[in-house]
């Protein structure tokens, strides 16, 4: 059994979490190791990296679901973001399995297989991604223009294949914008790109999001230095991961349907 100390939190990972998560990071083209800075932690973890706001990209991010989100119950992920210099739009699958997927698709520009990692879950990820105009990602929130026309031919053969029977692009409605800034550094004693990512939500709540990069051969290695640079900046995770994406979906639906103020 292989055991994880996140501050005071320790996480077990047991042989058959390793025997999955090896499984699932053969196959994939990279791991993306993300932690959760918890709220109360979170200026004096800015503070203490030295990140710099002025630095950082800022962006809109605008995700597509039903009101009772059904994309998300069938692992579906949709969403566009305006970013200066031109936005994006993505489909994303997650879980996925490497094994099943086509050849063609894996050869595809824009096309990446990932796996994310955060304490004590691996969990592997399709993502379609294509270039849009930040002007129709606004034409879309505004619903002024039909969502489907943010994605390219080969996200909507990709969306078609893992959305619930029936469910169009035209029958998803736009949740946000959410506002999130962005900056990557490279601490003196990490030596390693670190990604930092605040997302601000319309109730005043944030998630940071610090995460790096790796091979999938290196994983445990690199999860292992990303904590010890964590611990040794007195930096504090969070002891339940929440991420960007779910506490955003299930903020504009709680709101879509009356249960938010």
């Amino acid at each position: 059994m292989l055991v994880f100390q996140f501050m005071k939190r320790q996480v077990q990972v047991t042989d058959d979490d390793m025997v999955k998560a090896l499984a699932v990071l053969k196959d994939c083209d990279s791991v993306e190791l993300k932690l959760t800075v918890q709220e109360s932690d979170q200026r004096s973890a800015i503070m203490t990296l030295g990140i710099d706001i002025l630095d950082a990209e800022f962006r809109q991010v605008v995700f597509f679901d039903t009101p009772d989100l059904k994309l998300n119950r069938s692992g579906l992920i949709v969403r566009a973001r305006r970013i200066r210099g031109g936005g994006d739009s993505v489909v994303k699958v997650r879980p996925i399995v490497p094994a099943k997927l086509s050849r063609k698709l894996r050869q595809k520009a824009g096309f990446n297989l990932e796996v994310d990692a955060m304490p004590g879950t691996f969990v592997c990820s399709g993502s379609l991604k294509a270039k849009v105009d930040n002007s129709d990602v606004k034409l879309a929130l505004l619903a002024k223009q039909p969502i489907r026309k943010l994605f390219s031919d080969e996200q909507r053969a990709f969306y078609k294949q893992y959305a619930p029977r029936g469910l169009s692009f035209d029958r998803l409605m736009p949740f946000g914008p959410i506002n999130v800034a962005k900056l990557k550094f490279t601490p003196e004693d990490f030596k390693r790109s670190v990604a930092a990512e605040v997302w601000f939500y319309p109730d005043a709540s944030r998630i940071l999001e610090l995460s790096t990069k790796s091979g999938p051969h290196e994983t445990f290695q690199v999860l292992a230095e990303l904590r010890a640079f964590l611990m040794g900046h007195g930096i504090t995770i969070t002891t339940k991961q929440d991420t960007k994406t779910r506490k955003a979906l299930h903020y504009f639906s709680e709101l879509h349907n009356g249960r938010r103020n």
